[in-house]
């Protein structure tokens, strides 16, 4: 792969708020940056549309990108449920003269790190606590409630990772998270 641009990366546990803000970042259109859309292997959730929020993939279609090498990183998260980044999309974005921006999971984050260190911030989304994080799961009303347990065992895993990364933004306040991200990849991007 060619290096272009910068990438940066956000990780957390689920219910975190780090596609908030994502979403949030990509609306600022001084940081010229592109979402990077992950493939999975899992079905769609809720409002998720196909291109968008994720490329859906069959699990056999999935495994034979990874057998091809088309994939950046990928990562088997939960039983049968695969999530990578194809090399293809980030070549498109660089192609673009644009930045990529990451909505990704930890193990995911930290293998683009590794690849890329020097073009790549790397930026861990830390929750107030466990109990919120379970309290913002439910409040989506998408998983039953093994679901919202797993990720919950998951996410302790995942916090025990932050101080890998970059930079740890802790969102007690989303207003100020976002603001506090905004500031940070403005000035990575410089």
């Amino acid at each position: 792969m060619t290096k272009k641009g910068k990438l940066i990366v956000f990780s957390a546990p689920s219910g975190s708020g780090k596609t908030t803000i994502v979403r949030h970042l990509l609306a600022q259109k001084d940081l010229n940056l592109e979402f990077s859309i992950s493939c999975t292997s899992r079905a769609s959730r809720g409002e998720e549309i196909n291109g968008k929020d994720y490329y859906f993939i069959s699990l056999d279609d999935f495994k034979q990108h990874i057998k091809n090498e088309d994939f950046l990183e990928w990562e088997e998260v939960y039983r049968d449920n695969f999530y990578g980044t194809l090399k293809s999309e980030v070549e498109r974005i660089w192609s673009e003269g644009k930045n990529v921006i990451f909505d990704i999971d930890v193990a995911g984050g930290l293998r683009i790190k590794r690849k890329f260190p020097d073009e790549t911030l790397a930026v861990f989304v830390k929750p107030p606590s466990i109990d919120e994080l379970k309290i913002r799961l439910k409040k989506r009303c998408t998983e039953s409630e093994d679901k919202i347990n797993m990720r919950i065992a998951k996410a302790s895993v995942e916090l025990a990772t932050a101080p890998q990364f970059d930079l740890i933004i802790k969102n007690y306040d989303l207003e100020v998270a976002k603001e506090e991200s905004y500031q940070l990849v403005k000035e990575f991007l410089k």
